[in-house]
């Protein structure tokens, strides 16, 4: 193995430690501040995103899980007043799920403490860092999407 591409796997492993950290960090926080979890977190935001609502299987795509991992978690936000589940008018099988005003309001906390912790977990950088990074980071994501090609 090439120095590069031991630098390249070290690299990795930086990212895979940081990443870890950072999560570990937002868990944390989410569970302390709000008694909630990062998934319901995450349904939170993609419904965030799709204001007319998403089909389970819709939600389940978005989030790239399982519809049986996104059931409970939906089920939960649910009882807690924060998501609205419909049936689909002509699809008996399917559910709408939206989030209702209090919903709309809560993830609206959550996300203003979410880029709060954020911004603390990368203070140490400055923006060139950080607009370096991240376009590195996008790169390599848009390569392995495209099969490898740059």
């Amino acid at each position: 193995m090439s120095t590069t591409s031991k630098d390249r796997l070290r690299l990795w492993l930086k990212v895979l430690k940081a990443t870890k950290a950072v999560e570990s960090e937002v868990r944390e926080n989410l569970r302390r501040e709000f008694a909630t979890t990062l998934p319901r977190f995450d349904v939170m935001a993609a419904l965030v995103q799709h204001e007319k609502g998403l089909k389970m299987s819709e939600l389940s795509g978005v989030l790239k899980v399982s519809n049986g991992n996104v059931t409970g978690i939906v089920e939960r936000l649910v009882e807690d007043g924060h998501v609205l589940r419909e049936k689909v008018e002509g699809d008996r099988r399917a559910n709408l799920v939206r989030l209702t005003e209090a919903g709309k309001t809560e993830f609206s906390r959550q996300a203003e403490a979410h880029e709060g912790w954020i911004a603390a977990a990368f203070a140490g950088l400055n923006p060139d860092e950080v607009q370096g990074i991240a376009e590195s980071l996008e790169a390599v994501a848009r390569r392995l999407e495209n099969g490898g090609k740059s």
